[in-house]
């Protein structure tokens, strides 16, 4: 079986997240090998149904949303906090804009990396510039209006080699403007629940952390 930690996530969480990139599209992915429960009692859940208490499906789903993302427990408690305080706004879309427009989820979502660690990755060596500037906080929160690109001497790093070919066939979120010639990702909208197409239950969230 599988001893990657991320795949184990996966299989912990019952679905991909795509913490892997690419790999989870392929028959090589966790998901497709060995679906079961990581440990050795997951294969004897298989086939079988579990009882599952509200408080679990509130954890279970809070901890899907704060894999994905690859946020600790504290920074995602804060987002969500944050996202209720925010005057004029729905805190489901709020807590999607905070997720949606950290620096690492932009430059995934801009198709510079093909999944947000490997982002998170990119941006803390120094391989991605905000409005210009070189920025390597994976958690620096982008807004509308903002440009980010490439830094130039990285271009030719092997972390990008293959963005040429890939970016072609890449459509970005409403959300995102991208100039695939030139490499720059400018923000043009906040992000919600509806144009980044958010399939988790933020609801199951929010109740999570009203206890």
């Amino acid at each position: 079986m599988s001893a990657d930690p991320k795949c184990k996530i996966c299989r912990r969480a019952g679905e991909k997240l795509f913490l892997k990139g690419e790999r989870c599209f392929t028959p090589k992915c966790a998901m497709i090998r060995h679906p079961s429960t990581p440990g050795i009692h997951g294969g004897a859940r298989k086939g079988k149904r579990r009882t599952v208490s509200e408080f679990g499906i509130e954890l279970r789903e809070k901890q899907k949303i704060r894999f994905l993302y690859g946020l600790t427990e504290g920074q995602f408690e804060r987002y969500v906090e944050e996202a209720r305080k925010k005057k004029n706004s729905v805190v489901t879309d709020a807590i999607v804009s905070f997720l949606e427009t950290r620096l690492d989820s932009v430059v995934f979502r801009a198709g510079f990396a093909v999944s947000r660690s490997y982002a998170r990755h990119c941006v803390s060596y120094g391989h991605i510039c905000v409005n210009g500037k070189l920025a390597s906080s994976p958690g620096y929160r982008v807004k509308k209006g903002f440009s980010i690109s490439i830094y130039p001497k990285s271009e030719a790093s092997p972390l990008f080699k293959d963005y040429g070919e890939r970016i072609k066939k890449y459509d970005p979120p409403t959300w995102i403007s991208l100039d695939k010639d030139r490499r720059v990702a400018t923000i043009i909208a906040e992000p919600t629940v509806e144009n980044t197409q958010f399939t988790y239950d933020l609801q199951k969230v929010i109740q999570f952390y009203s206890k």
